[in-house]
């Protein structure tokens, strides 16, 4: 699916207005949380799911103190 969204001001943020259609594929409504996961082709929408959020931050804490092991073990 492609499709043209526009940006459109709300109070002092800017947003996107998600057609009705979308949010019924996303199964979502409003008032629900989603999350938004930079990738390699761009950005990906998806519902917030706690326990994934969860995992990344612990990935992301571990990445950031052992930056030097990983680096290593990279090469």
């Amino acid at each position: 699916m492609t499709r043209k969204l526009k940006l459109t001001a709300i109070g002092n943020s800017t947003g996107i207005v998600l057609p009705k259609d979308l949010l019924e594929r996303l199964r979502v409504s409003r008032g629900d949380e989603l999350m938004v996961l930079e990738t390699p082709d761009g950005i990906r929408l998806t519902v917030f799911d706690p326990e994934f959020s969860r995992q990344m931050d612990v990935a992301e804490r571990i990445m950031r103190e052992d930056r030097d092991l990983l680096r290593k073990l990279a090469e």
